[in-house]
C-alpha cells in the first residue's frame, strides 16, 4: 500500500505552487507600459529564477482605490486562494480628495480579509507631493504604517524610493509625470522585495 500511496504523492523536493495576488493600481498595471515590462511581471521572473513555486495573479486596476479594491477583494480571496497577498492600494484616493478616514478603514478590511482568509500580508505605501500640505502629506503616510502595525503585516514604507525622491526622478517617470518609467520598475520591485521575500518562505 505504501508504494501505491507514493505514487500520488509529489517528486521528493518539490513544492507545491502557491498563489501569490496583488491588488493594486496603474502603478502594479503597467499603465503606460509594454506588457511584461512591469514590477508585478519582473517579480514572476525572480520568482522563477530563484525557483519559487509561487504563481503570480495581477489583480490590478488602472485608476482603482481603495474602495474599488476592497469591493473586489472578495472574490479574489474565494477564486484564487492566495497564500500572499500584496495591497498596493491609495494613491488615487489622495488623487482624488477623498476622505483619509475611508482610505485608512478600507485598507484595514482589506488587510483582515486577507488575513481571515489564511494570507500573509504586505502592505505597500505611498507619499503624496508636499503641495498637499504638511498635515495631509503626514496623516496620509501615517495610515500605511499604522495599518500595518495594528494588524501586524509586513510594510513597504514608500513604493517609490529611490523614484520620486531621487535626484534622476524627472528621468524616471513618464510625460504625465505621475506614472513611473520602464526603467523605474526594476527600483520599485526591488523595494517591494525586501519586505516581500521573507513572506515567501
Amino acid at each position: 500500500m505504501a508504494a501505491l500511496g507514493a505514487g500520488l504523492l509529489p517528486a521528493q523536493g518539490a513544492a507545491a505552487e502557491r498563489t501569490l495576488l496583488v491588488v493594486g493600481d496603474s502603478l502594479s498595471a503597467e499603465y503606460g507600459l509594454a506588457r511584461g515590462s512591469g514590477w508585478v511581471a519582473l517579480l514572476e521572473r525572480r520568482l522563477a529564477e530563484q525557483r519559487m513555486a509561487f504563481k503570480v495573479v495581477n489583480a490590478s486596476i488602472s485608476g482603482d482605490t481603495t474602495s474599488g479594491g476592497l469591493s473586489r477583494l472578495p472574490a479574489l480571496l474565494k477564486q484564487h486562494r492566495p497564500a500572499v497577498v500584496v495591497i498596493e492600494l491609495g494613491g488615487n484616493d489622495a488623487l482624488r480628495g477623498l476622505p483619509l478616514a475611508g482610505t485608512r478603514d478600507n485598507l484595514l478590511a482589506m488587510t483582515r480579509q486577507a488575513k481571515a482568509a489564511g494570507a500573509k500580508v504586505l502592505l505597500v505605501g505611498m507619499q503624496v507631493p508636499p503641495n498637499y500640505g504638511r498635515k495631509y502629506t503626514e496623516d496620509f503616510q501615517r495610515i500605511f504604517a499604522d495599518t500595518a502595525r495594528s494588524e501586524q503585516v509586513a510594510l513597504v514604507p514608500f513604493f517609490l524610493a529611490g523614484v520620486a525622491d531621487g535626484p534622476d526622478a524627472a528621468r524616471l517617470f513618464q510625460p504625465d509625470r505621475i506614472h513611473p518609467s520602464a526603467e523605474a520598475h526594476p527600483r520599485m520591485l526591488d523595494n517591494v522585495w525586501t519586505q516581500l521575500k521573507p513572506l515567501l518562505r
